[in-house]
């Protein structure tokens, strides 16, 4: 299958520029631009944003190997600068930056402006400009703090934009990329049936007779892979679901269930929570406690394997985004953005064979694959909730009463949003433990007492999000259930910031 390589120059929004494609039904995968792949593949190039300047020595630069390949190229932010300075253009840094929504306006009707319009709402993240074209370009679009807020080369099919098509606040951006893919002559055929097709042939080739072991989360990518590896293989299945602790109420519990009555399965559930606090007693770093929990999974995972016989596979439900997320490239300067055990972290002397068929899917596409086997609707949709749990939703120091606060809490809000028909309005909603106090009135008492934080956001992509417009008397009811039914809870605040600047998670 024929491909588009999006090359990584370090940007925050690479992965999401694969997903893009990939919505549009164009097979895309990520590549670091100094360690590309094969090329015969790639119908065409997408060059990412990054945080260096295109013109200092050293700093990246698009390999000779796409450019041999006469394949058309797409340029995004430091894509474009360093398109255009490797073809000869200028470029400079006037310290002005520009970040935000901007206008651009459109003026040679290039082919990939085709049905935008004239004016066009972009999203601007750049200190460094493209100020002189390279021989044989031409300015497609301007804005107000940049002249040539897109540029083109008809006869090479190179192609920049400043700004970022990706983001959802760019107006026409998934239209600007389909454009672009019209011009790469790319088959359109990665879909959903294919996938699952594609996944089970992949399982029951690699795995034949033998019997595979799954660390279950209870998660949507573990789930989903749950079904489909008993789907192919049956009782050769074996699952392991680790209570660390972090769980949220009855959550184990709950998923264990769900999993036996809903889809026939049989989990294994290792109460290890002991074990993890312990471990985690007086750590406030959020990156550490992430190893931590990492470490400590890792090595009860590892008992639990050796107590079963012929166990050949390790399936995991790694997807696209672990993957690229924890690659940091120390050439890109990339940052790793999350610590993941199930992304080559677990020990070699296990003696396992790894099975992810998920690897190269994002979340919307494994959540399209628990659609086509009809998996119910409160499996596929749940709420992403990260590896570590309440882990990094505890600023501070975790103990017991924090996590005892922190559940009843999370457990009100969660269950308020589903009572109310809120809860698939959102894509993401918790509650968060503060580490400060607050005065407080209970009774005729004044009270020093905790802080619980609300969030809600909501985001087609978790690359950018903006705030639930929750209605503020179901805000108002929370937080009186909150303060009113949690002993130590004197005041509930609620996170009204988007992404970015802030992040989803609260660590």
């Amino acid at each position: 299958m024929k491909k588009i390589l999006v090359v990584d120059f370090g940007s925050q929004y690479t992965q999401l520029i694969a997903r893009r494609l990939r919505e549009l039904n164009a097979y895309s995968e990520v590549s670091p631009w100094d360690e590309l792949p094969d090329l015969s593949d790639v119908a065409g190039f997408v060059l990412s944003g990054g945080p260096e300047s295109s013109n200092i020595e050293g700093n990246p630069k698009i390999s000779s190997e796409i450019l041999k390949t006469g394949k058309p190229i797409l340029g995004i932010c430091y894509g474009m600068q360093v398109l255009a300075y490797q073809e000869g253009g200028k470029i400079i840094n006037e310290g002005k930056k520009e970040f935000g929504l901007a206008q651009i306006k459109q003026n040679n009707n290039s082919n990939l402006f085709l049905n935008t319009s004239e004016d066009i709402d972009v999203w601007m993240s750049h200190g460094d400009k493209v100020i002189e074209l390279p021989e044989n370009y031409e300015v497609c679009a301007s804005s107000a703090n940049s002249p040539i807020a897109a540029f083109e080369n008809t006869k090479k099919k190179y192609y920049g934009l400043q700004f970022h098509p990706e983001v959802t606040h760019t107006n026409y951006g998934q239209k600007i990329i389909e454009n672009f893919l019209k011009v790469t002559e790319i088959d359109r055929v990665w879909n959903p049936s294919d996938i699952l097709q594609n996944i089970e042939k992949e399982i029951t080739d690699h795995v034949k007779d033998e019997e595979v072991l799954l660390a279950l989360s209870g998660g949507v990518d573990s789930t989903v892979l749950a079904s489909v590896l008993y789907k192919s293989i049956g009782e050769k299945l074996t699952c392991v679901m680790v209570d660390h602790g972090l769980l949220r109420k009855d959550e184990a519990k709950n998923v264990t269930e769900n999993l036996k009555t809903k889809i026939g399965l049989n989990v294994k559930l290792v109460n290890a929570q002991d074990l993890f606090l312990e471990r985690l007693a007086g750590v406030k770093d959020p990156e550490l406690k992430r190893k931590i929990i990492g470490k400590t999974f890792i090595e009860v995972f590892e008992v639990e394997a050796t107590k079963l016989n012929n166990i050949k596979w390790l399936a995991q439900g790694t997807i696209y985004p672990d993957v690229i997320e924890s690659a940091g490239n120390s050439k890109t300067k990339a940052k790793v953005i999350k610590s993941h055990h199930n992304v080559g972290g677990l020990p070699e002397r296990m003696n396992l064979k790894l099975l992810e068929p998920f690897k190269m899917l994002f979340k919307d596409e494994v959540r399209k694959i628990g659609r086509e086997i009809k998996l119910p609707n409160e499996i596929i949709e749940r709420h992403p909730f990260p590896g570590p749990g309440l882990g990094i939703r505890i600023i501070g120091d975790i103990t017991s009463d924090r996590l005892e606060k922190l559940r009843e809490a999370d457990h009100i809000f969660i269950s308020e949003l589903k009572k109310q028909d809120l809860y698939y309005q959102t894509s993401q909603a918790y509650a968060f433990y503060m580490p400060i106090k607050s005065v407080g009135v209970v009774g005729d008492n004044r009270i020093y007492a905790d802080v619980i934080g609300l969030r809600s956001v909501n985001t087609t992509d978790f690359m950018t999000a903006h705030i639930t417009q929750l209605p503020y008397d179901f805000i108002e009811f929370v937080s009186t259930r909150i303060v009113n039914e949690i002993e130590g809870i004197s005041r509930v605040v609620y996170d009204v910031t988007s992404k970015p600047p802030a992040t989803i998670e609260w660590e």
